[in-house]
């Protein structure tokens, strides 16, 4: 076969291609209420999910999560003594346990029963639009 067959039949095979049809794609606006629920007992935590969760599940919510996010651990030493003991030392920790839920396209009436929704305390809320 030469070289000028094979060009021949590659513009055969690219004339008979039909160009596609290019449809307008319909832009469907999807809203997100984004729940970060943070404690710094996880037990504490995980029943407040479960409430936010419920709350949800009764206005027919479509539910994503609760995703877990890392613990942040916050270390601190101190010194056990003033004086002479130096090399004595304590160490303790701070763990924040975080979670995160998403609704979407809430509606008015969950949105209203989230903000009358009493957790218990130690328990921190950030809720955004997205």
């Amino acid at each position: 076969m030469t070289a000028t067959a094979t060009t021949t039949k590659a513009v055969v095979k690219k004339a008979t291609k039909a160009p596609k049809a290019v449809k307008p794609a319909k832009a469907v606006e999807v809203q997100k209420l984004r729940i970060r629920v943070r404690a710094y007992e996880s037990k504490v935590l995980d029943a407040s999910i479960k409430q936010i969760i419920d709350t949800a599940r009764r206005f027919e919510a479509i539910i994503l999560g609760p995703i877990p996010l890392p613990t942040e651990i916050k270390k601190y030493t101190v010194n056990r003594s003033a004086f002479i003991y130096k090399n004595a030392r304590e160490q303790f920790e701070m763990r924040v346990h975080k979670r995160l839920i998403d609704i979407v396209n809430p509606q008015p009436k969950l949105i209203e029963a989230l903000t009358n929704l009493s957790l218990p305390s130690g328990v921190d809320i950030d809720v955004k639009m997205a």
